[in-house]
C-alpha cells in the first residue's frame, strides 16, 4: 500500500516540475488526470503529504505549485549513538536527522534544517543544510598524548568527535589530565576538530576534579569577582535601628527556621498561632533586596547566574557567602529584616485574609527536619524535652499542613513522590553511602507552607495588575497525552480526557493514586512526568498545571533564585508607594528578558546537579564489583532491562547478556519474553543483580541478572 501511495506522489511531483505545468486546483488535477470522484480522497491525501515535505505549496487561491523544501531554524541536539534531533522553537516535535545528513554539526549548533519526510503519525525528517552558529566553543575532556601531538576525549558524550591537539597547543597536558579545550577548527570532510588546551583542571584521579570537570563543563561561574565580593562586604552590615522605621517588628513572635541540616543559606521561618477556628500563619522571607540594589554590581551577578547550584560536594552560590550564609540568612538569636507574607486561614484551608509587609524578625530556633521529624512522629524523649516550649507550635504546623495538603489534593493538584537520592561523601569528594533522601512529615509542613505563600503572593499582584513575575507550568501537550494514555492502557488503566478538550490536572492525579504501590508505579510516574512541559518563569500569568492553581509565583528564596529576588522588589516598590507609571513600564521592559534567562539558567543549573548525581552513583558503585543486590525493574527497552535499587541506583542488564534463553522484547506489554522457556521480566518485578561494570566517563552502570 505504502509502494503504491510513494509511486503516485512521484508521479504526481514529476507532473507539478515539469515546465510546461500551469498551477491548478485538486478540482483541475484531479479532472486533468482523470482521478474519480471516489478516488478524490486519496488524491488529496498524496497532495496533504507533498505539502508536508514541502515539495509543494498551496497559493492563498487554493492552487498548487513547486515548493521550495521548507527551512527551519533550530537547535541541534546529537546522541551518543550517532544520529541527533532540531528543536524548534514553538513547534511540538522535533525532527530526526540521520547521520548521514548532520552536515558536520555539532551539540548545541544552531542551524538550518530542511524537511525531507513527514510520514504521517510519525516524528519528522530532516537535513541540515548550514551551520548558522557553532553553541560550543569549549569542552571538558580527557586527555590524551601521543608522539608529537594529543587528542581529548569530551566528557560530554553528545560530542561524537575526539579533538585533535598539536603538540604546541598543548599546555604540557599529559595523559589522565581534565582539560578545557578551545576548539579552534570544527573539522569536517574527514578531518577531526582542533583545539587548543587552554586550562589543565588537574589529573581525572584527584580529589574534587570529577565535579569541577562538570562545573567547566556547564560553564558555572565558579568564582565572584573582587568588585562584587568588595560591595558584598560593605552592604552585610548588622541591623540597626534606622533599618526597622517603618517596618512590622513581630520578633516577639515564636519564630523558627526548618531546613536540611547541612543548610547554611536560611531564606524563610515561620510562626504559627491559632485563633478561634483560624490559623495565624507567618511566612518571612529574608529581604535580600535590602542588601541587592538594583544594577549594582551584585544585582548584575545574581542575575548573570540566575540561581545557587547545589552540587554533590559544593555549593555555587547566587550570592556571595558574606551574604548568602550572613547576613541575608535568617540566622537564629539575629536581628534580620524580612518580607512577610501573614495569612489567616480557615479550618478548611482556605486563605481568608492575608497581609505582605516588611518586617524585622528574630528567630527563635535553628530546627532540622530531622529534628521535627523526631518530635512529630518519633516522640524522642530527649528532643521532646530540648525544644518543649516549641511542641505546641510544632503540633499546629502538623495540623495545618495537612489541611492544605488535603486542600490541594481535592482541586487535583499533582504530587510525583519520586525518592531522590542523598550523598554522604568525605573530605575528598569519595561517596561513602547513597540513601533515598527522605521526605517526612517536617519536609510536608514546609512545602505547604511555601506553595501557600507562593500561591497568595501571585494572586494578590495579579488582581492588582502590576507587572510581575509568575512561576507558570503549561497543560501538557495532547499529542504526548495521547502517547501517555495507550502505554497505560497496557497495564489496564484509563484516563479521561473530554473530546475537544485540554486534560485536568485531577485527571493525572487520579492516575497517579491508582498505580500507587504498583510494580509500574514508577515507571508510569516518570512517563507521566515527561509527558508534561517544563515549569518556567513568565511575566505572563497562564496559571500552574500541575499545581492545579491559577496563581503561582516564587516568592520563598531570593537568596538562591534570581526571580523571587525580582518579585521582591516589585513588591516594595508597591508597598512603599513608588510604584509610579514609569516603574511599571521599568518592570514590563525588562521582565521578559530576565524570566527567560531565569529559566534557562535553571535548566543548566538542574543538568549540571543531575550529572553530578550520576557521577557519584557511579563512583559509589565501583567498590561493589561482583557483589549482589535486590532490586526492582524499573524499565523495559529492547536493549534491555533497567533495575533500580533501592538507593535510587540504576543500571541496565543487557539483553545480550541474559545467557540463560533468548529474550525477545515485547513492545505491547513492555514485558521480555523468552523464547523457549517462555520466562517473562516486566515492570516493578524484583529481582536478583550482581555489578559488572561502572564507567565513570559515560556515566552508566552495568548489571547482569543472577
Amino acid at each position: 500500500m505504502d509502494e503504491i501511495f510513494e509511486k503516485r506522489k512521484k508521479i504526481i511531483y514529476e507532473f507539478i516540475c515539469d515546465e510546461f505545468y500551469v498551477p491548478m486546483k485538486l478540482k483541475e488535477l484531479a479532472m486533468l488526470l482523470q482521478v474519480p470522484k471516489d478516488q478524490r480522497d486519496e488524491l488529496k491525501a498524496v497532495m496533504d503529504s507533498l505539502e508536508a515535505e514541502g515539495k509543494v505549496h498551496v497559493t492563498q487561491k487554493g492552487k498548487y505549485i513547486k515548493g521550495e523544501a521548507k527551512h527551519l531554524r533550530g537547535i541541534f541536539q546529537a546522541n551518543a549513538r550517532g544520529f541527533g534531533f532540531v528543536t524548534v522553537e514553538g513547534e511540538p516535535e522535533d525532527i530526526f536527522i540521520g547521520e548521514e545528513d548532520m552536515g558536520g554539526a555539532m551539540q548545541g549548533d544552531e542551524v538550518e534544517v530542511a524537511i525531507t519526510k513527514a510520514p504521517a503519525g510519525r516524528r519528522r525528517e530532516g537535513k541540515i543544510l548550514k551551520i548558522v552558529n557553532r553553541g560550543t566553543q569549549r569542552l571538558v575532556g580527557y586527555y590524551q598524548s601521543r608522539k608529537n601531538f594529543g587528542f581529548v576525549v569530551p566528557d560530554n558524550e553528545r560530542i561524537l568527535q575526539d579533538i585533535f591537539v598539536p603538540a604546541e597547543q598543548s599546555k604540557g597536558a599529559v595523559t589522565g589530565h581534565k582539560v578545557v579545550v578551545e576548539l579552534t577548527s570544527y573539522g569536517g570532510e574527514g578531518k577531526k576538530p582542533e583545539g587548543r588546551i587552554v586550562e589543565i583542571l588537574g589529573h581525572a584521579n584527584d580529589p574534587g576534579v570529577d565535579i569541577l570537570s562538570i562545573v567547566k563543563a556547564y560553564d558555572l561561574p565558579s568564582e565572584f569577582p573582587e568588585k562584587v565580593l568588595n560591595q558584598a562586604e560593605r552592604v552585610a552590615k548588622p541591623v540597626t535601628g534606622a533599618d526597622m522605621v517603618g517596618r512590622k517588628d513581630v520578633r516577639d513572635w515564636q519564630t523558627v527556621t526548618i531546613d536540611g541540616e547541612d543548610a547554611k543559606d536560611l531564606d524563610d521561618a515561620i510562626t504559627l498561632t491559632k485563633e478561634g477556628d483560624n490559623y495565624i500563619l507567618g511566612v518571612h522571607i529574608a529581604d535580600v533586596t535590602n542588601y541587592v540594589q538594583e544594577n549594582s554590581a551584585l544585582d548584575r551577578e545574581a542575575l548573570k547566574r540566575g540561581t545557587s547550584v547545589y552540587l554533590a560536594d559544593r555549593v555555587i552560590p547566587m550570592l556571595p557567602h558574606v551574604l548568602s550564609n550572613g547576613m541575608c540568612s535568617l540566622n537564629a538569636g539575629e536581628d534580620r529584616l524580612a518580607l512577610s507574607c501573614i495569612m489567616t486561614v480557615d479550618s478548611k484551608g482556605n486563605v481568608i485574609d492575608h497581609q505582605i509587609a516588611e518586617t524585622v524578625v528574630n528567630v527563635d530556633e535553628r530546627m532540622s527536619y530531622t529534628s521535627v521529624k523526631k518530635i512529630l512522629e518519633e516522640h524522642d524523649e530527649e528532643e521532646c524535652r530540648r525544644y518543649q516550649t516549641l511542641i505546641p507550635m510544632f503540633e499546629l504546623m502538623k495540623e495545618l499542613s495537612e489541611i492544605l495538603r488535603n486542600r490541594r489534593h481535592k482541586r487535583g493538584a499533582i504530587d510525583f513522590d519520586f525518592p531522590e537520592s542523598k550523598m554522604v561523601l568525605d573530605e575528598d569528594g569519595t561517596p561513602l553511602e547513597i540513601k533515598a533522601y527522605d521526605r517526612n512529615v517536617a519536609t510536608k509542613i514546609i512545602e505547604d507552607f511555601m506553595l501557600l505563600a507562593n500561591e497568595t503572593v501571585a494572586e494578590e499582584y495579579f488582581w492588582q495588575e502590576i507587572p510581575f513575575v509568575y512561576r507558570v507550568h503549561e497543560a501538557p501537550d495532547e499529542e504526548k497525552m495521547k502517547k501517555l494514555i495507550t502505554f497505560i492502557q497496557n497495564f489496564g488503566y484509563t484516563m479521561h480526557v473530554p473530546k475537544g478538550q485540554e486534560i485536568r490536572p485531577k485527571e493525572v492525579q487520579k492516575l497517579l493514586d491508582k498505580i500507587e504501590g504498583s510494580q509500574e508505579e514508577a515507571m508510569i510516574s516518570r512517563l507521566t512526568l515527561r509527558s508534561m512541559k517544563q515549569a518556567k518563569y513568565s511575566p505572563d500569568n497562564d496559571g500552574h498545571f500541575g499545581l492545579a492553581t491559577k496563581y503561582y509565583t516564587h516568592f520563598t528564596s531570593p537568596i538562591r533564585r534570581y526571580p523571587d529576588l525580582q518579585i521582591h522588589r516589585i513588591i516594595k516598590d508597591n508597598l512603599r508607594g513608588r510604584m509610579t507609571e514609569s516603574r511599571r513600564d521599568h518592570y514590563a521592559k525588562i521582565l521578559t528578558e530576565v524570566t527567560m534567562q531565569a529559566s534557562s539558567l535553571e535548566r543548566r543549573a538542574d543538568e549540571a546537579e543531575r550529572e553530578t548525581v550520576k557521577l557519584k552513583k557511579v563512583q559509589y558503585m565501583k567498590k561493589f564489583y561482583g557483589e549482589e543486590f535486590e532490586g526492582v525493574i524499573s524499565g523495559i527497552t529492547k536493549w534491555g532491562l533497567y533495575v533500580e535499587l533501592p538507593n535510587t541506583v540504576e543500571g541496565l542488564v543487557h539483553v545480550a547478556n541474559m545467557m540463560d534463553d533468548h529474550y525477545d522484547y515485547d513492545e505491547t506489554h513492555f514485558q521480555m519474553v523468552g523464547t523457549h522457556t517462555g520466562k517473562r521480566y516486566e515492570l516493578g518485578q524484583k529481582v536478583k543483580v550482581r555489578v559488572t561494570g561502572c564507567d565513570t566517563i559515560a556515566r552508566t552502570i552495568d548489571f547482569e541478572l543472577v
